[in-house]
């Protein structure tokens, strides 16, 4: 039977997988600028947290990159995937991981990674 193959540890780790993936596509091209950068970060992370199994969530967002693209007529950039820096533990029964999202220069991408499991 499938179901007694699943573990806590698969499940934690799609539950992880899901939150970042959700928080890319939820609030990316979101309208930022330098002056409201930290109430953004602040609503995405609390957004998140209050999902099941987050335990803790941090975000950062790159000042340097939106500083240097805010539109010079408007004052606001939109938020890219390249810009958010985010840590999360998430646990499910017996099993908690730590799983991120930054910016990988060499893939030009903002990678989405386990980084433990314990």
């Amino acid at each position: 039977m499938v179901e007694d193959t699943i573990t806590d540890r698969d499940n934690v780790l799609f539950e992880a997988g899901i939150k970042l993936g959700a928080l890319y596509h939820q609030f990316t091209g979101s309208p930022v600028n330098l002056r409201t950068v930290e109430s953004l970060e602040t609503a995405i992370a609390q957004s998140i947290s209050v999902q099941p199994c987050v335990e803790k969530i941090t975000v950062s967002i790159d000042r340097d990159m939106i500083g240097s693209k805010l539109n010079d007529e408007f004052g606001y950039c939109e938020l890219e995937g390249r810009m958010l820096n985010v840590q999360i533990d998430a646990i499910y029964g017996s099993a908690k991981v730590h799983v991120s999202m930054e910016f990988n220069k060499e893939l030009d991408y903002p990678l989405m990674k386990i980084d433990k499991i314990d």
